[in-house]
Parts: C-alpha cells; structure tokens; sequence
C-alpha cells in the first residue's frame, strides 16, 4: 500500500518505533538474503574463516630457528611458507557442485577430472609419499591432550580442542585486527605475542610448543574440522616429533578433500585445504580466467598465482562458470600442466614421483577412499581408455557422519588391512592401450549425459549425444594431429638419409 505523501510524519514516527532487527544467525539471514545467495555467503564466511591463515604464519616467523629446522625435516616448510590466497568462493561452489561421490571425480562435458598425488605436491609441497596417515581412533583425546599439549578437549566423547585455547596456548590471544591497525601492524603485533612465550631452547617444553602448532597447522590448514574447534585425531602420530616426516601428510589432504567434496551440496563450505582446489582449476582449466599468474617460477605452485577478483554477485558468478565449463573447447582443458617444470628445486616433488599416475587408496583414519587415477589417463599423456569401476559404498569406507567426533576404539590398520596393503605397495601402474578416446566418450556420454551440463544455457542432451558427438569430434582431431606428427617425424628422418 502505498501511503500519502501528507502523512510523511506519521510514516517517520512509525519507523522511528520499528524495532530495529539484528542478524546474529544464519536463520536471521533467510529472512534477507534468496537461498542462493545465503549458500554462498556462508560458504565465503566458512571458507575465510577455517584456515586462519595469517595466526599460522605469525606463529611460524615467531618461533626460534631450530624449531624451523625441524619443521623444515618433517616437510611442512614448503606450505608454511606460502601466501595467503583469496577464496575463489563461486569456483570453489561450482567444482563441488559437479563432483560425482560415487567415482571421487568431477564431471566435465569433455570427461572425469580429479586432483592426484601430483597436483598435491606440486601445488602444496606437503609430502605424498611415506606411511598411511592413520592408526588407531579412540573415544575420548583428553588423556593425549592434556599431557601433550596442556590443554583440554571439548567435549568427553571428543576429539575436539578448542581454537581459541590453542592459539592463545601459543601466545596469539586474540586474532582480530584492532581498530586503525594495518595487515602489516597487525601480523607484527600477533608475531611479538606469539615470540614472547616461545621456549629458546630444545627440551619437553618446546617440543610440547611444537605439537601445539602442529595441531594448529594440521587441524585447521591441512585437515580442517567444520566450524571453529580444531581436531586431533592424528596428536598420537606426533608423539614422537622425530617420526612426523615420515607421514604422508599430503595423501591425507587428498582424501580429507575427497571426502568433503562428496557431502550434500546443501553444506556449505569444504572441509580441508581449499586452496587446492583453486590452483589446480587454474592450471587444468587456464580459459575460465579466474586466476593471474604472480610469481613465475615459484614453487610450491600455489604461489604462483592470485585470484583475480571479480566484482559481479556471487550468485552471478557461479552461474557464468556453470555456462563456461558447459562450452569450454576440449581443446582448451590443460591435462599436462606441468610439463616443463624444472624439478630441481623440489625435492618433495622427486620423493613423490613413485606415487604419481597410480590407482592408489588414500587413508586419514576412518576416511578410506580411491583415487581413481585410471579414469584421467590424459593426465599421463595417454588416450582414456573406457574404464568400469565399482560404485556400491563400501562399511568400512564411510562409518557415517556421526564417526566424525569418534564413537568407538577402532584399530584402521587391521580394519582396512587391504587398501592400507595397496598403499604401501604404491597401488597399481595406470596404463591404456587405447589408440584415441572415442570409445570412452561414446560410454561416458552414455552414463553421464544428462548431468554434466549444469550452466544456464545448459543443452537438452539426456542421452549424452552432444557430449558424445564434441567429444568424438575431439578425438579424431587429437587423432590426427598424432598422426600429423608421426608424419613429420617420418619426413624429417628421410630428409636426414
């Protein structure tokens, strides 16, 4: 209704005594924002706030050269050392979106793509290769706690240390940027506070301030919980400080991510290192543009780039990428990005490279899941051979949600004794002796047709023939420029004679 202009001051007293409503909750959001659009503002807030990202690195250039040395042993300097990347929250959204749970693979009109063991390293520089990450899951963390890291867990069935308790635990009491302080003012302040309780000298007290930031490091970065508590499942593992390296802390970020990715697209957020994620778009998937080289030639590879911010809503933007991967050329997708790199100054690359191209189980515990490498042979430099793979879930692969806070003392060595088997075998060499993909995209559009297409402008294609049809068109010209190649060589030999 709209109302008089001549009652302008009744309508001022009646705004006047309109309460005036706060939004302290998600539910006071709904009532403000679409669905969408509460989606992914709450999936911006979880993404920015899991990693705490500039309390890691103040305490990191805090602590005193031979806790770096140790560090720098176990392999966690390389991703330590790395600069903060802004959440490319609408890419992020839209690869969850088109992850399929069944195969731990996203689903692209031009076939399965999926980070492996490779990306990880190169990307992170967290180590791949060594022990399974797992062991033994109990009830209750609060005897390893206390007497490893002086603190308390959450709850008596958990294994949940509060975040706030850990970080002060390392001198970082508060992480808020005080009024009128600069990025730079304020990581100096965090950096001071954290150096004043720091032990200068080896012996239980430091390595009791080293297992506190390994908690920090790994509960929050590399295996981050949802929601604010840090866990600490892996705290045993840490034990014996010497022995930390000898894990592969990367595998577990792999299948942590896995794992996250394959939940209802109706959780917002995900679990783990997301950065990852986003870099490795940026190389596999270069004509989306959402990310600008920096540092060329820098290593580990996150640092080579920055996301390049897009002033378009939210909303907006996912379905932009929806509509641009539904039209990317095959052509334009980027399998072997790396091809070139010099090596040589990644030593954790080299250590990794018997995992590499390998159908392989990835371990954290109570997640167990596949990397099927052999679905993304072009990874390889080889045709994609059409691939049968099983999908019924196994018990011991998903215990359920509820696992999650730990409901029972279960031994992941002797429960999952196969698949851990696998890993310390390396898994299985992926190999194919397809002459060209026409074969696979003809069974993949069959199977995956009529979901591959997520974008606006998304074709009517429910038996899979567009996608069969581009990507068979694909083939036969990948087909012929090898032959085109072959000929050269051909050429150039009797040239030589």
């Amino acid at each position: 209704m709209r109302v008089p202009e001549s009652d302008g001051g009744s309508v001022a007293l009646r705004r006047r005594q309109t309460p005036c409503r706060l939004i302290r909750t998600e539910s006071d959001l709904c009532s403000f924002l679409p669905t969408s659009d509460l989606l992914v503002f709450a999936l911006q807030s979880e993404l920015r706030s899991r990693l705490g990202w500039a309390v890691i690195r103040a305490i990191y250039d805090s602590l005193p050269d031979f806790q770096v040395r140790r560090l720098e042993g176990m392999g966690f300097s390389p991703i330590l050392r790395l600069e903060e990347l802004a959440p490319d929250v609408a890419l992020i959204q839209v690869l969850k979106e088109r992850w399929d749970p069944e195969c731990h693979a996203f689903l692209f009109p031009w076939g399965h793509m999926v980070p492996t063991l490779e990306d990880v390293v190169r990307i992170t520089g967290l180590r791949v290769d060594g022990q399974a990450v797992t062991g033994t899951t109990y009830t209750s963390y609060q005897e390893p706690v206390e007497r490893l890291l002086g603190l308390e867990v959450r709850g008596e069935r958990s294994s949940l240390v509060q975040r706030t308790a850990l970080q002060a635990s390392l001198g970082v009491v508060s992480a808020r940027r005080q009024t009128g302080e600069g990025q730079a003012e304020h990581m100096e302040r965090m950096t001071d506070d954290a150096r004043a309780v720091m032990v200068e000298e080896e012996g239980e007290v430091a390595d009791r301030d080293l297992r506190r930031f390994l908690t920090l490091v790994i509960g929050k970065m590399v295996l981050g919980t949802r929601g604010d508590p840090v866990g600490c499942r892996f705290l045993p593992l840490r034990e014996d400080l010497s022995s930390v390296g000898n894990y592969a802390w990367g595998a577990a970020l792999l299948a942590h991510l896995f794992d996250s990715l394959g939940t209802s697209n109706r959780e917002t957020g995900v679990v783990g290192f997301f950065p990852l994620l986003q870099v490795w778009a940026y190389y596999h998937l270069p004509s989306l543009g959402r990310g600008v080289a920096r540092r060329r030639g820098a290593v580990p590879l996150l640092q080579c780039w920055r996301f390049c911010r897009d002033e378009r809503s939210l909303r907006r933007q996912v379905t932009l990428i929806h509509d641009a991967l539904d039209t990317v050329p095959f052509g334009h997708v980027q399998w072997t990005p790396y091809v070139g790199e010099d090596d040589a100054t990644q030593s954790w690359v080299e250590r990794g490279r018997p995992y590499f191209g390998r159908d392989i189980w990835l371990h954290y515990f109570n997640t167990v899941v596949p990397l099927h490498h052999r679905l993304v042979a072009r990874t390889l430099g080889l045709h994609q051979a059409v691939v049968e793979f099983s999908t019924r879930q196994r018990s011991w692969e998903r215990p359920g949600r509820s696992f999650r806070e730990i409901q029972q003392v279960t031994d992941w060595i002797v429960r999952v004794r196969e698949q851990l088997d696998d890993w310390e075998r390396r898994g299985k060499e992926v190999v194919s002796e397809a002459a060209s993909d026409e074969d696979y995209f003809q069974a993949y559009a069959r199977k995956y047709g009529a979901q591959v297409y997520k974008g606006s402008r998304r074709p009517f294609d429910p038996e899979g023939r567009i996608s069969s049809l581009k990507g068979i068109l694909h083939s036969t010209i990948q087909q012929r420029d090898d032959l085109q190649a072959v000929v050269d060589q051909l050429r150039a030999e009797l040239d030589r004679a």
